[in-house]
Order: C-alpha cells, then sequence, then structure tokens
C-alpha cells in the first residue's frame, strides 16, 4: 500500500517540513559529489559511537580478477573509513539527513510530506522540530542497541519520520489515506480510502516482522529497529500530547467528499 494524500486539511504552512525537506536535498546533492566524505563523517557507524577509536573498515566494492584453473574470481574490497567529522555520539542526529539513493531520499521525503504537515500543524513549529530531532535519535539508538558492533554505515530520516507517522496515528485516529494498492484487478490498478490507523498499523507490523527476521542476519541491508524505535516513540509522544492537551488544538474539520463514503445530493460530509 502506497499513501496518496489524507483527508486532515492543515491550518499552517509547514515550514520545519520544508526546511528538513531542502536540507535532506541539499545533503543529496553534495553527497552526490562527495559520497564518501560524507558517509564516513557524518553517517552513524554503531561500533565508532561505542569505540570512537575503533579501525572501521567500509565495504569499497568487488574486485575481479583471472585465474588460469577456476577463471574469474570476485574479491570484496574494504577501505579504512576517514575518521568522524563530528564527535561520534553527534551522528546520531546528523545521519538523518543522508540517504542510500535517490529512491531512498524521494520515498522518506514523501512519507513525511503526507503525515508531516499535520503532525507540525498539531505541535506547532518549534514543537515539530524538537519532536522530530527526538524521533531521529530515538531511532538511532535503537538501532544502536540492536547491532553495537555493526561497522555498516546507518543514514536516513526512516527512523524520524516513522516516529512522525506513529504521532500522527494517534494524534489523529478519525483520519483516512487514500492509497495506491498496486494489484491488478479487473486489469486496473485500485486506490482506496482506508483508515490512517489501518494503513500505519500495517506498516509498523511489517518492520516489526522483517525486524525479527533480519535479527540473525550477518549484515541486514535496513535498519529495521531503527523505524520500530521511532514509531514506538512517534505513539508515545503523540499519546502524551493528546492527554495534556499540548500544541494547538485539533483539527475538528475534514476535506469534503474525502472521508472514504459517498457524499449524497444536498448533504455536506465534510465534520465529524
Amino acid at each position: 500500500m502506497f499513501p496518496l494524500r489524507d483527508n486532515i486539511p492543515s491550518r499552517h504552512s509547514p515550514v520545519v517540513i520544508y526546511v528538513v525537506m531542502a536540507a535532506c536535498g541539499f545533503a543529496f546533492l553534495v553527497q552526490s559529489k562527495a559520497a564518501d566524505q560524507l558517509i564516513d563523517g557524518y553517517a552513524m557507524i554503531p561500533a565508532r559511537v561505542v569505540d570512537p577509536s575503533a579501525e572501521i573498515q567500509l565495504f569499497d566494492g568487488v574486485r575481479t580478477t583471472w585465474d588460469e584453473r577456476t577463471g574469474p574470481v570476485s574479491e570484496i574490497v574494504y577501505r579504512d573509513a576517514a575518521p568522524s567529522a563530528v564527535p561520534p555520539w553527534l551522528t546520531t542526529l546528523t545521519c538523518v539527513f543522508l540517504h542510500g539513493g535517490l529512491m531512498h531520499l524521494v520515498g522518506n521525503l514523501w512519507f513525511l510530506w503526507i503525515f508531516g504537515d499535520n503532525v507540525e500543524d498539531r505541535l506547532g513549529h518549534v514543537g515539530f522540530l524538537v519532536f522530530y530531532f527526538l524521533a531521529g535519535l530515538v531511532a538511532s539508538v535503537t538501532h544502536l542497541v540492536t547491532d553495537p558492533a555493526s561497522q555498516i554505515p546507518t543514514v536516513g530520516a526512516s527512523g524520524a519520520i516513522a516516529g512522525v507517522m506513529g504521532a500522527y496515528m494517534v494524534l489523529y485516529p478519525q483520519a483516512r489515506v487514500l492509497t495506491f494498492i498496486p494489484v491488478l484487478i479487473f486489469f486496473r490498478l485500485h486506490t482506496l480510502w482506508l483508515p490512517a490507523v489501518f494503513v500505519l498499523g500495517v506498516w509498523f507490523a511489517m518492520q516489526l516482522w522483517s525486524g525479527v527476521q533480519a535479527a540473525g542476519a550477518a549484515e541486514p541491508g535496513v535498519a529495521w529497529w531503527a523505524h520500530i524505535g521511532g514509531f514506538v516513540f512517534g505513539v508515545a509522544g503523540g499519546w502524551v500530547v493528546k492527554k495534556t492537551r499540548l500544541g494547538r488544538p485539533a483539527v475538528t474539520r475534514l476535506r469534503a467528499g474525502s472521508d472514504g463514503w459517498v457524499v449524497p445530493r444536498g448533504r455536506r460530509r465534510d465534520s465529524w
């Protein structure tokens, strides 16, 4: 399921969302010119955070040589990582601005755009900025705790965005999400308005399942537990905000006709 938009209107411009998206885009442009320098200097490497003096070996490609008896022989090549550009503990935050590729960046920012504007609308600009960085920090620490010896650089905003998604699910339980389902039924691709609680609940279940399955893997390719930690933090944070009524009042009107129900003639379905 891929979310296209939700039915909760924003009352204020999501300034922090714009700044975060611009910062991630700028970092990606710089990374395309100096990938090794940014990864070595600002990505979170768990083994380095645990022991700043540790020697880090990073993947540097595959070298193929020719053997007279066996033919081509492939060998994984490693390189010594450059020193961290910031204190290693600070990379738990700097890593959220780096990404592993264009689709990684676009996918993360799309989810941030869909769910983040409403959370910022509720928390306010300063509150959302603090919440976003705390979610990213918790996500990084969760990954660090679950795989402290890893020498694989960890990058991506998905842990922080998972926190935003968790908060959204708690703060807007009445929300619905227009979801693209890439399954051909009667030769048609389908979109459905689904409850946000269902969409985000399924997403979290997938992360949890993948995290458990990857627990025994030598080198997991995705930091599943960062997603899990960020989402749980977001749910807890959203619950606190809801119970204490922090931030701005909640939105009480939905977009007309977008709540997944048929709109009868002469009636309005834009409130709940």
